[in-house]
């Protein structure tokens, strides 16, 4: 059906946004047994379900996650479970409600408004079932496993470091929120050169875990074993830090930014006249605006960063993401001009009650051709189109529709480093590499350098294709040689002269 990749590809962005909410604003999240609106109801055999379960999520752009539920018994009878995304980080989130009646298991996680509903099958000792957000239904069969997964990756640091942690806390005082991160200082004498790192989009802890991996502690790591400091923390309304991120935009982040770099202004260990910022992604649009504010960042590294509009970076990537899936060109340029139609209506009405409602209509039209076979599998097809309609109509994505970084950009003075993947099918290279280098030259800037990098994706791991789909499989978290790259440039911009 002609319209189901539009759909899924917001689908996706909601349902792993979703899942990494797992914390409250300032503290860790909440264990089920603690929750007084738990619900625990139990008729059977509860030894078949208890212990710890597993299954593999497939969403849509060709992602899996795998998702865990650890599920137990008291001596009363009553049964708790929680339930752990470790491919998002994410771990410990309640599932308030727990219901298991001759072999049907259902499990409420309303932190994240989802559900799962599955058959325990005596024959294969699994439970087969649907994980149910957003909306949307997904299969999911469930396999007991012995211990919980180890999500360790290779280039992940073990400690004892060779460096100093600090743990640290500073405001945002225009905001009025408190933002909590890591420090990693050289054990050598300072003050010391410092950079800021600056997450992509989503809800990003300290680390920016995706799907596994850890960027920023591998960064991290990396640099601060190069003499340079770091400073890594989690987005607003994430982990240790508090506020609202579902009501934030960019230049809200941005303002987050600035207070990082006052922070690391007043620290006695930092060298105040050699701050840089580092940006992936979104970051990457976040770092020039900040650059542009403040006179204290001395440069700017930018990964992946926009060079065009988030509209033209979602065409790109939708149709990129989609080719590299398997699908065939009419069907993408028929999902294009759905999207466009979305886009134009969230750009051009400012009235979210009347937005809402017209892409509701959009939606409902282009889902009115689907099979019956195709609405039972994609589940409360209502709630999918309500899911939708608010994700396009946030404060972020009203200004990421519209937003252009090239004025930005043009009045970037400090030195800047832009690199980005070969076979990057998020923020495609060879268009926003070439956007940010004419904007860097037309602005005058004396000391800037554009690489695109051979054969990396947009998280910067050795890749084939390039696709979503294949973050996740990749043990790589990020590739030594742009490891190298950034360092020996940082390196080179804060030495003592």
């Amino acid at each position: 059906m002609k319209s189901k990749i539009a759909i899924c590809v917001i689908l996706l962005s909601i349902t792993i946004a979703g899942l990494g909410c797992t914390s409250q604003p300032g503290g860790s999240p909440q264990d089920s047994s603690q929750l007084n609106d738990t619900h625990n109801e139990s008729v059977g055999d509860l030894r078949d379900i208890e212990g710890i379960w597993m299954g593999n999520l497939k969403v849509p752009g060709g992602l899996e996650l795998r998702i865990v539920f650890n599920i137990s018994t008291s001596p009363d009878g009553s049964i708790k479970a929680s339930m752990d995304s470790p491919d998002q980080g994410a771990s410990g989130i309640p599932v308030e409600t727990v219901s298991y009646k001759d072999g049907n298991l259902d499990l409420e996680v309303k932190s994240i408004r989802g559900s799962f509903e599955g058959i325990y099958k005596e024959n294969n000792k699994t439970i087969d079932g649907k994980w149910k957000q957003a909306g949307s239904a997904i299969p999911l069969v469930l396999n007991r496993i012995e211990k919980a997964p180890d999500t360790h990756r290779k280039q992940d640091p073990v400690k004892p470091y060779p460096y100093t942690e600090e743990e640290v806390v500073y405001e945002n005082k225009e905001a009025g929120i408190k933002l909590a991160g890591t420090l990693t200082l050289p054990q050598s004498e300072g003050p010391f050169p410092a950079v800021l790192l600056i997450t992509g989009s989503g809800p990003q802890n300290r680390n920016e875990e995706i799907l596994g991996h850890r960027p920023f502690l591998v960064l991290s790591d990396y640099l601060t074993r190069q003499g340079i400091a770091v400073l890594r923390v989690d987005d607003r309304g994430v982990g240790e830090s508090t506020g609202n991120f579902s009501q934030a935009t960019t230049e809200d982040f941005a303002g987050d930014v600035l207070s990082g770099v006052t922070f690391l202004k007043n620290h006695k260990e930092i060298d105040s006249s050699r701050i840089g910022l580092i940006g992936h992604s979104e970051g990457g649009l976040i770092a020039p605006m900040v650059a542009v504010q403040s006179p204290d960042v001395a440069f700017i590294v930018l990964m992946a960063a926009p060079g065009l509009t988030g509209e033209e970076i979602l065409y790109m990537q939708s149709a990129l993401i989609a080719r590299a899936e398997g699908v065939g060109n009419g069907t993408i340029s028929e999902n294009e001009v759905l999207m466009k139609r979305m886009y134009s209506v969230v750009k051009k009405e400012e009235n979210n009650t009347i937005a809402e409602e017209k892409l509701r209509d959009i939606l409902r039209t282009e889902l009115a051709n689907m099979s019956e076979q195709e609405r039972k599998s994609s589940g409360n097809i209502e709630a999918a189109i309500d899911a939708q309609a608010r994700g396009l109509l946030s404060p972020w994505m009203r200004f990421f529709l519209t937003y252009d970084p090239k004025p930005a950009l043009v009045k970037v003075k400090c030195p800047v480093l832009a690199i980005n993947g070969e076979k990057d099918l998020q923020v495609p290279p060879e268009e926003n590499l070439r956007v940010i280098d004419e904007a860097l030259k037309e602005g005058g800037n004396k000391d800037y350098t554009v690489k695109e990098l051979p054969g990396l994706n947009h998280l910067f791991q050795t890749t084939e294709t390039g696709s979503p789909s294949e973050y996740t499989k990749i043990e790589e978290t990020i590739s030594p040689a742009a490891l190298e790259i950034m360092g020996d440039w940082i390196s080179e911009h804060t030495q003592k002269k």
